[in-house]
């Protein structure tokens, strides 16, 4: 299949990432738009892995207040240098991830804050809702329950309420794909009147 600019016009605007980063991904993947979109999603993944021992000296401090007024949420995007933290694209991906907590309260950032007790209390109850299901399917019904349970609660694991077929993590992978050094989501506070 030949691959048009169009084409490549498309997934730099899906992505946000370097136009041969785009025709790379299109050749790679036969020109078909969804296994380019796979490719630099493994791609962004990798990359992100690679930068991640460098150190975070630099970044944004992004509100979003919903127009209610009653609830809104405060994150803090970490990055190497303020070239980088003064970048617009940069400050909007930290004021759609605050949009993001405001509309779905996560509890934690990352799995790493997420106790062993959290993670007891939530085995007994799934363990509980599982007991009428066959005894050989018991521990994976559990274990599936479990992961839906901590994707929901996880920041950094939810599906990004603009584009649902990516998560918050991949959105942080994309940006140090984009920006060539270390990003990452270092805080989030959600606040609500109601509680």
């Amino acid at each position: 299949m030949a691959i048009t600019t169009e084409d490549i016009k498309t997934l730099r605007t899906r992505t946000g990432l370097s136009v041969m980063d785009c025709k790379n991904a299109l050749e790679t993947a036969g020109g078909d738009m969804e296994k380019a979109l796979i490719v630099l999603r493994k791609k962004s993944s990798a990359a992100a892995a690679k930068k991640s021992e460098r150190t975070l000296g630099a970044g944004v401090v992004q509100a979003y207040i919903h127009a209610s007024e009653d609830v809104g949420a405060i994150v803090l995007l970490s990055c190497e240098t303020d070239f980088v933290a003064r970048n617009q694209e940069f400050k909007d991906l930290a004021h759609d991830i605050a949009m993001h907590a405001t509309a779905t309260n996560p509890e934690f950032v990352s799995r790493t804050q997420v106790t062993d007790a959290d993670v007891a209390k939530a085995r007994q109850l799934f363990e509980e809702e599982a007991k009428d299901k066959p005894a050989d399917k018991r521990e994976a019904i559990v274990e599936g329950k479990l992961n839906s349970y901590l994707e929901d609660k996880v920041l950094l694991e939810q599906p990004f309420i603009k584009d649902p077929s990516v998560t918050i993590q991949q959105l942080v992978e994309r940006a140090t794909q984009k920006f060539g050094e270390r990003i990452e989501l270092s805080d989030c506070t959600r606040l609500s009147v109601r509680g």
